[in-house]
Formats: structure tokens, sequence, C-alpha cells
């Protein structure tokens, strides 16, 4: 008996994934739980066990393909109630066209069906074969002219009930035939035919623009409707808005559409609308084109969507850190912290949960007809990882001690650039930081995580003069950056909690407050 396993959702909301790499090939043993396959979600690397016992009978997709959830990945055989030919006889491994069974062909209904053994012998499979005889159109003819085709011998046309033209005569020429009562039978005939051939040639003008022969008769394009702030968004996007599928009222295209173009938009090289791109084509030897997936596509797709729905708000701080550099150095030589690493991250951490739970509103999360505030803090921390940025979170960071955050923050680290990261642990956060100063950075202005209203980014810290009691003295100095979602945080609150993080990486010794 064949037992066919499904690509499961391994994350709350996640629609695909990445076969990175099989544990196990056709033909061997496997035991439940034993590890079959290691794929890449959109949130991290995760190893499937087996959820049945037996002999692997075939591996259904490849390494590096992008499958949905719930498509089958892996056929595996029980060995009880096999069929002779070795497979489940309710699994195939390929799908019929049409809906068809392999083998069988097509039938009009009440059509006989061939009973002979060889008959489905030497059959095209579905789908192929020579084409149906196009649809021939019966030729038009003139009133009073003989259908050559339709006609009896010695049948014309005049006749009523056999002639091809007949009906059309009497819809064309009807008012002629009132005109011939009347003594005007030649000049009713003569303008009827004038009026038919007019009709011809109308129509066949018609048809060449439809078909779209000779560039010159082209027929311009419809304007795309969008409104002003619609137009303004896709100028800056640098995207056609003829090229977006419009779904809003009366053909309009909304921002939603323009979202859903640019986070599918460019993956196959050109806009959705078909037209090639302008700029120069260079040589396939001097370009490498990397696919779109996992990490780096889930991040594109949230960051376009975090950008042009949250509105953006910054604030910046220059900030004396020296007195944090000095109490990370004692917390260095502190028998309490051996074994854990120290930076002044930590502080600067211990310096946002303070900060917010003094202006817990920059805690919360904008939902459309409400603002949810929440009591608890899920510290997201931006790690960059070689599969791109991951954002995992520290769950109730409020409730941790010094030394617990620190462990907390290491460990985090430590398992994102290992590729570690579980989905849940990525799922749920409330305010993140990103620690740009490791790599440099003085300052920049980070795009909040989706579903958050606030992000700080610390700067690097060095050393500058700074005026401290009217003396020119060396300090070491950061820059702090904040972005807010400015529909759940005002500028003032904003600024308050900016100023708030801003005291404590001045003066640690206000956590002991």
């Amino acid at each position: 008996m064949s037992q066919v396993f499904m690509l499961p959702d391994v994350g709350e909301g996640l629609t695909e994934a990445d076969i990175l790499a099989w544990k196990v090939s056709k033909g061997d043993t496997v035991s439940v739980n034993q590890v079959l396959v290691e794929i890449e979600t959109a949130k991290s690397v995760v190893e499937l066990p087996s959820p049945y016992e037996g002999t692997v009978q075939e591996l259904l997709v490849q390494e590096g393909d992008t499958v949905d959830v719930g498509t089958p990945i892996i056929a595996v055989s029980s060995g009880e109630d096999e069929p002779a030919g070795g497979t489940d006889p309710g699994y195939t491994g390929t799908v019929p066209q049409n809906g068809l069974a392999a083998g069988s062909s097509p039938e009009a209904p009440g059509a006989p069906q061939e009973t002979s053994a060889d008959s489905s012998e030497g059959q095209p499979l579905v789908g192929s074969g020579p084409k149906a005889d196009p649809v021939r159109r019966r030729r038009r003819t003139r009133a009073g002219a003989p259908a050559a085709e339709d006609a009896a011998p010695g049948q014309t046309a005049s006749t009523p009930a056999e002639a091809h033209a007949g009906d059309e005569a009497e819809h064309r020429h009807g008012w002629a035939g009132k005109l011939s009562r009347t003594g005007l039978g030649g000049a009713a005939v003569d303008l009827a035919e004038r009026a038919g051939r007019i009709r011809e040639r109308g129509g066949s003008l018609l048809r060449t623009l439809e078909e779209g022969v000779g560039e010159q008769t082209a027929v311009p394009r419809r304007p795309t409707l969008a409104k002003p702030p619609v137009r303004k968004a896709a100028k800056e996007m640098g995207i056609d808005l003829a090229d977006v599928r419009a779904t809003g009222d009366g053909g309009h295209v909304t921002k939603r559409d323009l979202l859903a173009h640019a986070s599918g938009a460019g993956a196959a090289g050109q806009p959705s609308g078909g037209r090639a791109s302008a700029g120069p084509q260079v040589s396939d030897e001097r370009v490498e084109r990397l696919k779109v997936k996992g990490v780096r596509k889930a991040t594109a797709q949230n960051m376009v969507k975090s950008a042009f729905t949250a509105p953006h708000v910054s604030i910046f701080v220059e900030v004396d850190a020296t007195r944090t550099m000095e109490f990370v150095k004692r917390l260095k030589q502190s028998p309490r912290m051996e074994g854990i690493k120290i930076s002044p991250l930590l502080i600067v951490a211990k310096a946002v949960i303070w900060a917010a739970e003094r202006n817990p509103d920059v805690n919360a999360t904008w939902a459309d007809t409400e603002i949810v505030v929440k009591r608890f803090m899920n510290l997201g921390i931006a790690a960059a990882t070689p599969r791109g940025l991951l954002v995992p979170n520290i769950k109730d960071a409020q409730d941790l001690s010094l030394r617990e955050l620190a462990g907390a923050l290491q460990e985090l680290t430590q398992t994102a650039r290992a590729g570690r990261t579980q989905p849940a642990d990525m799922q749920g956060g409330t305010l993140s930081i990103t620690n740009i100063g490791v790599l440099g950075a003085d300052t920049g202005t980070p795009i909040i995580n989706p579903g958050e209203s606030a992000i700080v980014a610390f700067g690097a810290i060095k050393q500058k003069p700074w005026v401290v009691d009217g003396e020119v003295v060396p300090r070491w100095i950061t820059t702090l950056s904040g972005s807010f979602d400015h529909r759940v945080v005002d500028g003032e609150l904003a600024a308050r909690f900016m100023s708030d993080v801003a005291r404590i990486v001045e003066e640690p010794a206000l956590l002991l407050e």
C-alpha cells in the first residue's frame, strides 16, 4: 500500500516552500519520525520527519523546486496489500489530461465504444493527433444569383425555401420589393445592390481592424484610470499603470493592485504587461540571475507592503554613549556574566523596553478600525544571515533580567546565523531593533516590520569631539533613529519615546531606579 506525503504548513500562514535537500533516496527504508527532507520556507529552514514507515517508492519533487503547501512530495510503500504492479491503485504519478484516465479517449455522447482487445493500441494521446476541420462559412451570393451548391438542378436562388441567399435577400431588399410593386422595380433593385456592396465593404473594414491587419489601423490604447495618490506612487516605483491589473470600481487601479504588481513584477524579467524592457541587454556571461524565493521573496513582499501601507515618520537622536561603553566593560568583567557575550546592543535593548513601558502606545498595532496596544514586549532583533534578513523576537522580554536578556540575545543571534530559527520565533513581534552600527553605518531610516508600529536603528559608536561642561572632550557618540507608523504614533509620542531611549544610553544607571 502506497502512502503519499503532502507538504505541510510548518508555520502559520505559509503557502509554499523550497526543497533544499532530500535525506532519503528511492528504495530506502524509512521509519516513523525519520527525517525525509530539508525545506526552506519564507521564515526558516525546517526538517520534515516521516509520518509513515516503509520503503521510499518515489520522490515526487526535485531539489531546488518551489512547491505549494498540500503538494505531494514523496510516496512511501508500506508493503501491505500492494498490487502486483507495485503501486497503490489510488495513486498515479502523472495527471491525466482533460480529466481523462490514461489510455482513454473522449467520446461524443451516445457514440458507440470500441470493444476490441487491441482498440487502445496505436491511439494518439489525449490532446494530440490531427486538428478538427476548420469551420467553413457559406459563400455569400447576391440576390437573384444561382446558389451552385445548395440549389437543385434547374432551380435558382429566386425560388423561396431553397435559395442560398433567399433569406438574406428578403432581409436586405424587403423595401426594394415594395418599391417594385409601385413601378420602380429596376431602380429599387439597383439601389439594393449598392447598399449590399456598401455593407460588405464596411464589414470587411471592421474585420481588418479587429484582426489588427496594418499597424496604421491600430486602435489607440485606452488611458488607465487611477487616483492621483496611486499615480504618484506608481511614478515613484517606476511602474507603468497600464501594466497593472485593475480591480477597483469602474476599472480603477487601486494601491492594493499596485502593491500586488510590485511584489510579483520583475520575476520574469519584464513587466506583467508583457512588453520587453527598453534597457540594454547584457550578455549572459556577465550577468548572474538569482531566483527570488524563500526569505528574500518574503522580505521583499513584506517591505513593499509596509513601505506603501504604513505612513513612515522618522526621528534621529545623537547620543553620548560613553557611560554605556564603560558599563559594558564592567559587565564583561563581572562573574555573573561569565560565558555570555556582552555588547552595547544589550543596553539599547533594555533601553527600548524601558522606554516602551513609559510610552505604551508605541507598542501597538494598527488594525483598520482600532489600535491594539500590547501590554507585553516581544522584542524583535534584525539579524543578517546567509539566507537573508531575519527578525526573530524574544518573547516577553519585559520580564527578563539583564543577564537573562543578554543570554536570550546571544542564543537568538547564534540560532539565526546557523539557519535554525523556527517559524514560531519570528511570529508575534511587537517592536524591533536593527543594529546597523555593527556594519559601520552611522544612521538610517529602517522600514517597520509588518504588524508593528515602531523600529529603532542603532548606529555605530565612534569617538568624536563633544562639549561637556563647556569643554570640548573626546566622547563615544552614536546616533539612534526610529521609524514609526504615523497612523498609530504621533510626532510628539515618537519624540518622547526616542528621548527616553537616549536617556538610558547616556546613563544606564537609570535602569536601577
